[in-house]
Parts: structure tokens; sequence; C-alpha cells
């Protein structure tokens, strides 16, 4: 498990914004990053947090 998300999860979640692939970023505050639209979206607790309004911009 990566960031407390499993590998099965990981494979088969997509942005919530634009469907685009989820690459996760790991650190102090994980998160999983939208290689087509650039938003960031939080893994709390090892759960991620797919909600747009928590998402931030990277671009």
């Amino acid at each position: 498990m990566s960031a407390g998300v499993s590998e099965e999860l990981l494979a088969i979640i997509v942005c919530p914004a634009c469907h685009g692939d989820l690459a996760l970023t790991e650190g102090a505050e994980p998160e999983l990053v939208c290689q087509g639209c650039g938003l960031a979206y939080p893994v709390r607790d090892g759960i991620p947090v797919l909600l747009v309004d928590e998402a931030r911009q990277t671009r």
C-alpha cells in the first residue's frame, strides 16, 4: 500500500473532473494528481478525497 491507498484502488479510480489518470505523490501530505487537468486531491488517513471542491490546482 502506498500512503495507505491500495494498489487495486489506484488502478481503477480516475479524476472526477476530467476522468484523467491519477498519480500518487507521497510525502507528509500525499495527494492524487490528475495527469489531465492538474487537480490534486488529498489523501487523508489512506482515503482519497475525490471531491472537486477539496482539490487544488497544480498548474
